[in-house]
């Protein structure tokens, strides 16, 4: 056997048993013996580089990292589904289905479980696996074809003869959210909220390597045909997902013909219940018209299928016990009541934790310690109590106080008549510092990657950061005196610092955590005064002459540059080189110039902070609340309540498409 018959024989091999682990979930070898027949492959191709093929199991490590995304055009709309939110909302569904196809029988639907993930699309060409991307805004996503390569329940390569567009959903497996979260929590790097989030992330890296490094997986629910004389479309829904598995894709086998919508509100009721033993997370059902034909004749408005709807589970509440109440202090100072709670698992992690906001809401929901209470996870994220099982409630439950004196250093501790918060006025207090550097090295603020909760703590209290500004004086050794800390990592955390010197001017007034100073008004700062300087010598009639800056931002920016702790923080940033000048430029001749824009939903292209600094850099404005003189509402998926105040104003609203229409 020569080594081209060889490298061909290993490949067949190896992605053989791919299949059987990572899509029939039957591994027929040790992993030991498959690293064995990988490491063979490895060693021929690299006798020969000329033999190594793109549907090479090798080729899933990941290629070399992209500057940016490249758009790609779908062929057909990948568009998104109408929710239903009850029974009743489902069963108008049926009602328009039915009407719509002129029947007065039962209607027969495919109901599959709504894996909460990424949607992506995958196109096949002569069976190989040639272009991956996002769904983005349904006509335009992402090409991501690099990091899509690398999971391993995405085929390469299918029959020769065939070329196909596969539709599904990229998710993380349960068990692997938990064990990528205990690996970043190790390693100092902030943990994400949930696996939709940690999936989506990961498919988002410019570096393969990074996607590659990420157990994600995937489960296939569609295809759009193309020509080919072994291929013909399948004339219902649950067809379509056999024809799927025969030919190697990963599909949810719990899947179910419903014959009318009583059959679909009973599988809903099952899975609801079920939910929880599955190892991966589902919000709802999708319910789909099974007959390919019907959905044909019933179509699709600009956004969604006629013949679908995604019956979404009303948020996971679980009871549990609140063990004890204590109070963290934020780096503003304010005192933040959080409850300790017996750890449940909800919504796919572990909660253990829930803010309780402030004293005001304690009381309005009499929460006590020992109390038995229900908490859900608020958009599936944020733990919160909902309410107190006051029946369960016995005599040894504790009545919670807030502290009279700030819980870290003891200081005075001050309430504003007209605010809930309980703030700490002691600008010393090593809390606040531990918070400040934490929000100073954010993504949004400077970016400095590996200062996170665990460093920043260890930088404060070593007494490495007394201020800010010291961030830019630490030394290598510094950090290699720092519990696990080694060489690699103390030049990675000092040449994140490094970078962060070039951010602007905006990005350090956002940085510096100046009261009521957010993003957006510190780019309009460093927009109108150009440099740190002007800006500290500004009257309050200066800066209230900027739109978009009121009187409360105002009396913020000058309270915080009379300080003389705050001068004496400027120079030592400049001295340590970094820029205090802005980077933004005044665009009044761009396109948009005149225009007034207020984005709500979530945008799938780009983020909706990328979106507003867009319009921008085009001479538009951005605003956060809608009025008559907004010009555009660009609504994305799930908008909120400024969609309906647009429609009720006569504000034209723009979805994704329009908006990128418009700034093309």
């Amino acid at each position: 056997m020569n080594i081209k018959q060889e490298i061909e024989r290993l490949k067949k091999e190896i992605l053989l048993h791919d299949h059987q682990y990572y899509v029939l979930d039957k591994p027929s070898i040790s992993d030991h013996e498959y690293d064995l027949l990988m490491r063979r492959l490895i060693e021929l191709e690299k006798e020969d580089p000329n033999l190594v093929t793109a549907d090479s199991p090798t080729q899933r490590v990941g290629g070399a990292p992209l500057d940016k995304f490249s758009s790609v055009m779908h062929k057909t709309p990948l568009l998104s589904l109408d929710n239903a939110l009850n029974i009743g909302e489902l069963k108008e569904f049926d009602e328009r289905v039915r009407k719509g196809l002129e029947m007065s029988e039962d209607i027969e639907y495919a109901c599959e479980l709504k894996i909460d993930g990424l949607a992506v699309s995958l196109q096949y060409e002569n069976g190989l696996f040639v272009k991956g991307s996002t769904r983005g805004d349904g006509v335009h996503g992402e090409d991501i074809t690099e990091n899509l390569r690398t999971i391993k329940a995405i085929p390469l390569k299918i029959d020769p003869d065939i070329s196909i567009e596969v539709r599904g959903e990229v998710y993380l497996p349960l068990k692997n959210f938990y064990k990528l979260n205990e690996e970043r929590e190790k390693e100092d790097k902030p943990v994400f909220a949930n696996p939709r989030n940690a999936a989506a992330g990961s498919l988002r890296q410019l570096d393969p390597k990074i996607t590659a490094k990420r157990p994600l997986s995937m489960f296939c629910y569609g295809a759009v045909m193309e020509k080919s004389k072994k291929l013909k479309e399948q004339g219902t829904q649950i067809g379509t997902l056999e024809l799927l598995k025969e030919l190697g894709f990963r599909v949810n086998p719990n899947v179910k013909e419903c014959n009318g919508i009583d059959a679909v509100i009973k599988f809903c009721s099952e899975f609801e219940e079920k939910r929880e033993k599955l190892d991966y997370e589902i919000d709802g059902i999708v319910i789909k018209v099974n007959d390919l034909a019907a959905q044909k004749k019933l179509g699709a408005t600009m956004k969604s299928p006629r013949w679908a709807i995604a019956y979404k589970f009303p948020p996971q509440q679980k009871e549990t016990v609140i063990e004890s109440i204590d109070v963290q202090v934020g780096r503003t100072g304010t005192l933040t009541p959080v409850a300790h709670l017996k750890p449940i698992r909800l919504g796919g992690v572990i909660v253990k934790n829930s803010t309780l906001h402030n004293e005001d809401e304690i009381a309005r929901k009499d929460i006590r310690i020992g109390d038995h209470v229900i908490v859900q996870r608020a958009g599936d994220v944020i733990p919160q109590v909902v309410r107190v099982l006051k029946d369960k409630r016995d005599e040894s439950v504790k009545t919670f106080h807030m502290p009279k004196h700030c819980p870290v250093c003891g200081g005075d501790v001050y309430r504003e008549e007209d605010e809930a918060a309980i703030r700490c006025i002691n600008s010393s207090c090593p809390a606040k510092l531990i918070e400040s550097v934490k929000h100073f090295a954010s993504r949004q603020a400077m970016d400095i990657e590996g200062i996170g909760d665990a460093l920043a703590g260890e930088l404060v209290t070593s007494g490495l950061i007394k201020d800010l500004a010291d961030i830019y004086y630490i030394k290598k050794q510094d950090v290699l005196g720092l519990e696990r800390k080694a060489d690699k990592s103390a030049e990675n955390i000092l040449g994140a610092i490094g970078s962060s010197k070039g951010k602007g001017l905006d990005r350090v007034l956002y940085a510096l955590g100046i009261l009521n100073v957010g993003r957006r008004a510190a780019e309009l700062l460093a927009e109108n005064f150009g440099d740190i300087d002007a800006l500290m010598n500004a009257g309050d009639d200066s800066l209230t002459a900027i739109e978009g800056i009121g009187p409360k931002i105002a009396a913020s920016i000058t309270a915080y540059f009379k300080d003389r702790h705050n001068h004496h923080l400027v120079e030592k940033l400049k001295k340590a080189g970094v820029d205090l000048t802005s980077k933004i430029k005044a665009n009044k001749d761009g396109k948009l110039s005149g225009k007034t824009f207020v984005f709500t939903g979530t945008l799938t292209v780009m983020s909706r902070e990328e979106a507003e600094s867009l319009v921008r850099s085009l001479g538009g404005k951005t605003t956060s609340s809608v009025s008559k003189s907004t010009d555009y509402v660009v609504a994305g998926t799930e908008p909120g309540s400024k969609l309906s105040k647009a429609e009720k104003l006569g504000v034209k609203v723009l979805d994704e498409k329009g908006f990128n229409d418009i700034i093309k």
